[in-house]
């Protein structure tokens, strides 16, 4: 799709008061869609497509993140795609101050900036903002990596009841990543996770931010059959080979590249702990399980608490866009007074 559907009201918000600073926010469990919807969206609104995706950052890996390839980027400009090296750790802090500035850079070119990807609390984190949390030292992070490995999530669980009570009681057992975030602020600050963030967001421009939310949901049956499709496309299309370069950094495990989808599976298999065949088995369920949180989050986040959302449960195909097409023109006419 090449023909530009509409022109964007200019100019956009540059800091002035009164301008409009309008924002497309592409959201769905992975393998729902969301890139080609994205990549429709940029093309025909002239637009920018922002990557919301925690491990789509990283320059190593295409395959298993299902990073926008060439073909992709050369119909639309494409933003925070693969520009980290596997040994950084990209926070969400980091990502939302690079978001704020590709933001403003669409809009300064009178372009419409296409917020794409799977990490809700990226999203959260732009609308909303975030405490000012310290770094959190390697040696810390290292640290909890290693009570994790020894204790477990329920023993890391224990440890934060004690530390972060009213954390832990929303966190849920299996989510190890929150508990050893919250842990590792606990360690190197001295004071709990929820202390922090129930202090004042740091102030920007995001609060100017008018998003349209457009979510896709598919049905469980038919995602978990695209899911399955895609990691086999995936290994036909050399992931086993990227799973084998990242082996061969001799990575920290603890680092966020290290746990994209598929890779401990695959690198199971290199180490010739699985065959193939289980690896991509166990690929393919953790994977299931991670868009099920991911659908549990847009329900209780987005759909249930944001005002400007367009659902559709449905996985994307391009004739979905007569449905979404008219809802953007109309978000994009209605400049709030």
């Amino acid at each position: 799709m090449s023909k530009q559907e509409t022109t964007l009201p200019r100019p956009f918000a540059s800091g002035e008061s009164g301008e409009d600073r309008p924002a497309i926010v592409v959201s769905g469990p992975t393998a729902s869609g969301k890139s080609a919807l994205a990549l429709a969206i940029a093309q025909s609104f002239d637009g920018v497509v922002i990557n919301a995706d925690a491990l789509q950052v990283y320059r190593e890996l295409s395959i298993l993140t299902a990073r926008p390839d060439a073909g992709a980027t050369s119909l639309a400009p494409h933003r925070l795609y693969g520009f980290l090296p596997a040994d950084e750790r990209c926070s969400a802090a980091r990502w939302r101050r690079l978001a704020l500035s590709e933001i403003a850079a669409a809009h300064a070119a009178g372009k419409l900036p296409v917020l794409c990807g799977g990490t809700g609390f990226y999203i959260k984190a732009l609308e909303e903002g975030l405490a000012e949390i310290p770094e959190i030292p390697s040696d810390v992070l290292a640290r909890g990596e290693a009570l994790l490995a020894a204790q477990g999530v329920e023993g890391l669980r224990a440890a934060m009841l004690e530390r972060d009570p009213d954390l832990a009681a929303r966190v849920g057992a299996r989510d190890k990543q929150r508990l050893l975030r919250a842990w590792s602020v606990q360690e190197a600050t001295g004071r709990s996770l929820t202390d922090w963030q129930r202090g004042p967001a740091a102030p920007d421009g995001a609060a100017a931010l008018r998003c349209l939310h457009l979510v896709l949901l598919p049905p469980r049956a038919a995602l978990d059959a695209a899911i399955a499709a895609r990691f086999r496309a995936m290994l036909a299309a050399g992931a086993l080979e990227e799973a084998r370069h990242m082996a061969a950094l001799g990575l920290d495990p603890s680092l966020p590249a290290c746990k994209a989808l598929g890779l401990p599976e695959l690198a199971r298999h290199l180490a010739g702990e699985l065959d193939l065949e289980a690896a991509t088995q166990g690929a393919i369920e953790a994977t299931r399980r991670y868009a099920k949180r991911q659908g549990t989050w847009l329900r209780g986040q987005v759909i249930g608490q944001k005002k400007s959302v367009k659902l559709l449960n449905a996985q994307f195909s391009e004739s979905d866009l007569e449905e979404f097409f008219p809802i953007i023109r109309q978000f994009l006419l209605t400049v709030p007074a």
